[in-house]
């Protein structure tokens, strides 16, 4: 097979390494899995979800611990995968051992983790809200707006 020279931004090269399997992957690898979807190598998400968790980003000023755990809500929300599939992808994304993300949102929070799973119910948002608001109060107007997008 012939092969072509291109360039990518920064932003597509961390899309790539983001996405790609260690020690396996080349960037021809990911781009043939994910724009054409190799049979004998499936997404390990769908490609609506790459393309969503893409899309969600949060400004700068926004603390990774919130960002984060906003993902992970997300993830278990809109995803529909359990808090602890949603915190292992999540730290994968940004490259950090799984652990880091569960202690971010429980010390921030002042919850256990089986705590954090039942705010995550869907009757439970409204409390969860009032949590995150109460933690990261000049942030309130990001985690209304978050959550909203999820009902």
């Amino acid at each position: 097979m012939r092969f072509h020279e291109i360039e990518i931004d920064d932003e597509v090269w961390r899309f790539l390494k983001k996405h790609a399997e260690p020690f396996e992957d080349t960037p021809n690898s990911v781009l043939r899995r994910v724009l054409l979807t190799e049979p004998n190598k499936p997404l390990t998400e769908p490609i609506e979800s790459v393309l969503e968790t893409e899309i969600l980003k949060f400004s700068k000023g926004v603390p990774k611990a919130l960002s984060q755990f906003l993902e992970v809500i997300y993830r278990v929300r809109k995803m529909g995968q359990d808090r602890k599939e949603a915190t292992r992808n999540v730290a994968k994304k940004e490259g950090v051992f799984y652990q880091t993300i569960i202690d971010k949102y429980c010390r921030q929070l002042e919850k256990k983790a089986f705590e954090i799973d039942r705010l995550l119910e869907p009757d439970k948002l409204q409390e969860l809200q009032l949590l995150l608001e109460k933690k990261f109060s000049s942030h309130r107007d990001v985690i209304r707006q978050f959550l909203k997008s999820l009902a």
